[in-house]
C-alpha cells in the first residue's frame, strides 16, 4: 500500500499495491503535528518516531511531481528524472524544486510499548551524579536501539522553567517538586508489550539504582494498541512559541556514545548555570534508518547510517539582546558546544534542518 500525498491531502489517500501488507496504520508525521509532509522535514531527511522502525521521511518517497524553474512540471521516479528524485529525497527542501505532491510508503499499524524516564539531583551538590547518570543513559542507546528502542530526549544543568516534575518526594519536610536540573526521555518499542520493554531496559535500570540515593528517579511504562493512539498521547507535542534559540548539532555514531571521552563532552554542551543551555536528544537511529544505506536513490547525509543520536544543544537569546550579546552566544554554540561534539564523533555531520548556519 502507498500514500498520496499533495498540498490538499495532507492526510493522504490510501492507494492499494500488490505487495500490500495489513491495513495502512503509521503516517510519515514529523515529531510536531505542524510540520508538514511534503517540504524541509521530508526533504531534508525527515526524523520523527516512527523512522528507527521503518525509515527517514526522505526514505519514504516512491515518487514525487516537482515544478521545476522553468515552469515544467516533472514526475521523479527510479525510473524517469532519477537524478532529481535523488536529490529531493534528503538533499534540502526547495532546492530542486517544487514538490507539489509525493507517493510515500505507507505501513501496517502495530502496538507500541512506551517508557517515560526522568530523573534530576535531589540537591545541588549531587549534579555531579547527574552527570554521571546521563553518561550511563547515553552510554546505552546504542544497545537500547538494536533491540528495538527509539524515541526524544532533553536535559540541562539549569532550565529557565522546571523540567522534571515530582509531587510526592519531600526532604525534610519540604516538597521537592519542581527540578530545574534534570533528564526526561519518551522511548518506544514497535510490536512489543511494556513486559518486554522493561526486560529490554532492565540492565540500564539496574546501573541508575546505584544513584538512588542522590537522584530523584521516576519510570513508567505505557502499552498502545496502534502507533497513532502512542504518536496522540506521548509524541507530537508543540513547544512554546515566541523563543529564539541559537543551536547546533552532531549525529553521534556508536563509538562516540560509549567512548570514554562522552562525559566530557557532557559537560561542555552541558554549558554553565549562568547560560541556560538545554540539549535536546533525537535517538531514532539504527533500525532501518541503517538499513536503508543500500537506497541508491537516497540523498539523505551518510552519516545517518550509522548514528543513534541526533544530539541539538541550543541556548536562548535574552530579550532585545545587543549584537554583541548576540555574537557571544553564537560563537559559544558553535566553537565551544558543536565543536566539542565534533571532537567526540569526528567521521559523522549534522542534520541539515536543525544546524548552525556556521557549522
Amino acid at each position: 500500500m502507498s500514500l498520496l500525498m499533495d498540498a490538499q491531502n495532507l492526510l493522504g489517500q490510501a492507494v492499494p499495491s500488490k505487495s500490500a501488507a495489513g491495513i495502512f496504520g503509521v503516517m510519515y508525521l514529523a515529531r510536531l503535528r505542524s510540520v508538514g509532509c511534503l517540504g524541509g522535514w521530508m526533504q531534508g531527511g525527515g526524523h520523527g518516531p516512527a523512522v528507527h522502525d521503518y525509515g527517514l521521511g526522505a526514505d519514504q518517497v516512491l515518487e514525487a511531481q516537482v515544478v521545476l524553474a522553468d515552469g515544467r512540471t516533472v514526475t521523479a521516479n527510479q525510473c524517469q528524472q532519477s537524478d532529481l528524485f535523488f536529490a529531493i529525497r534528503g538533499g534540502g527542501g526547495s532546492t530542486y524544486g517544487v514538490v507539489v505532491s509525493t507517493t510515500v510508503k505507507a505501513h501496517p499499524t502495530v502496538r507500541v510499548a512506551a517508557q517515560q524516564l526522568s530523573f534530576a539531583p535531589l540537591k545541588p551538590k549531587y549534579t555531579p551524579d547527574f552527570m554521571k547518570a546521563l553518561e550511563t543513559v547515553y552510554n546505552a542507546y546504542p544497545a537500547l536501539s538494536d533491540k528495538g528502542y527509539s524515541g526524544y530526549g532533553s536535559w540541562s544543568i539549569a532550565s529557565p522553567t522546571p523540567l522534571v516534575y515530582n509531587y510526592n518526594y519531600t526532604i525534610g519536610g519540604d516538597i521537592a517538586a519542581n527540578f530545574t536540573t534534570g533528564f526526561m526521555h519518551t522511548i518506544a518499542a514497535f510490536g512489543k508489550s511494556s513486559l518486554e520493554a522493561q526486560a529490554i531496559f532492565a540492565p540500564v535500570a539496574a546501573n541508575l539504582s546505584t544513584f538512588a540515593k542522590s537522584l530523584f528517579i521516576n519510570t513508567t511504562y505505557s502499552s498502545f494498541p496502534a502507533y497513532s493512539d502512542y504518536y496522540t498521547a506521548l509524541s507530537g507535542i508543540e513547544p512554546p512559541v515566541g523563543i529564539s534559540p541559537v543551536l547546533g548539532s552532531r549525529l553521534l555514531d556508536r563509538n562516540a556514545l560509549t567512548s570514554p571521552k562522552l562525559g566530557e563532552t557532557l559537560k561542555t554542551i552541558a554549558g554553565t548555570t549562568e547560560q541556560f543551555t538545554s540539549n535536546n536528544i533525537v535517538f531514532v537511529g539504527g533500525g532501518q534508518v541503517s538499513k536503508d544505506a543500500s537506497d541508491p536513490f537516497s540523498g539523505v547525509n551518510p552519516a545517518w547510517r550509522n548514528s543513534y543520536v541526533h544530539n541539538i544543544v541550543a541556548r536562548g537569546l535574552p530579550p532585545g539582546a545587543d549584537e554583541a550579546t548576540k555574537d557571544a552566544v553564537y560563537k559559544d554554540i558553535t566553537n565551544v558546544k558543536v565543536r566539542a561534539m565534533k571532537n567526540l564523533a569526528p567521521n559523522t555531520g549534522a542534520y541539515m534542518n536543525e544546524v548552525s548556519y556556521q557549522s
